[in-house]
């Protein structure tokens, strides 16, 4: 009896696209805030979602992995999902899941800690993008984990994150130096947080406004000239 009902959960599992990870299939490194290992060897990356970057010293890349490390260390079995909408794997050879712990979807928990950001890889749309995205909007709002720590920080969920740290530090140039190597290629000035247009042409809060890029945050010069008073934010009104 006990073995039939241990199948049918099973078979429950399954019809939902969820894994049982039990035996040697569990968690064993966890390597940032979007990124685990399997005790078989599987790595997975989290679906959905962007973590900071731990290799290139992002704001808040310390405190995501210590977010992951805390959900994934709750009591619950833990399962994988994946998502009909998404690829199996990435170029990398990561196995693209949600990772459950019991009934929690530690990806979406991710991004309400403000300990992650939604990331819709070419424009795909998952299961849970709508939860996904309100949960960052939220999050964002009441400035919860990355969105206070790291306040330059955009909320793009077709990009990958890139965070900053905060303005009137003895260093205020972003945290990732590879934004500003990149602005030739990127098309973004890497004076401003985000992706402001590189100067020139000159552009004013009009302009920008028209594309949904205000208010501003200056993190180097002002090329742009859109920070009048000089606080760091710009087009505010």
């Amino acid at each position: 009896m006990q073995k039939s009902r241990y199948l049918i959960a099973i078979a429950a599992l399954l019809s939902l696209g969820l894994v049982p990870a039990q035996g040697a299939v569990k968690v064993v490194k966890i390597y940032d805030g979007d990124t685990v290992t399997m005790a078989d060897g599987v790595k997975i990356r989290l679906l959905q979602i962007d973590a900071p970057e731990l290799a290139e010293g992002e704001c808040f890349a310390q405190e995501s992995r210590a977010a992951l490390v805390n959900l994934l260390s709750k009591k619950g079995t833990v399962t994988l999902k994946a998502d009909p909408a998404s690829a199996s794997y990435d170029r990398y050879g990561r196995a693209l899941r949600y990772i459950f712990v019991g009934k929690i979807n530690v990806n979406i928990e991710m991004v309400k800690l403000g300990a992650a950001a939604p990331y819709f890889y070419q424009g795909e749309k998952g299961i849970y993008s709508a939860a996904l995205l309100k949960a960052a909007q939220d999050a964002k709002l009441y400035k919860i984990g990355l969105w206070k720590t790291c306040p330059g920080t955009q909320l793009l969920p077709t990009k990958a994150i890139t965070t900053y740290k905060a303005i009137g530090s003895s260093a205020p140039t972003p945290v990732n130096s590879a934004v500003t190597a990149q602005s030739a290629t990127t098309g973004c000035d890497p004076n401003y947080a985000g992706c402001i247009p590189i100067y020139p042409p000159d552009l004013d809060c009009s302009d920008l406004k028209a594309l949904g890029l205000t208010p501003v945050t200056v993190i180097g010069k002002d090329p742009h000239k859109l920070d009048g008073d000089g606080d760091g934010r710009g087009c505010t009104s």
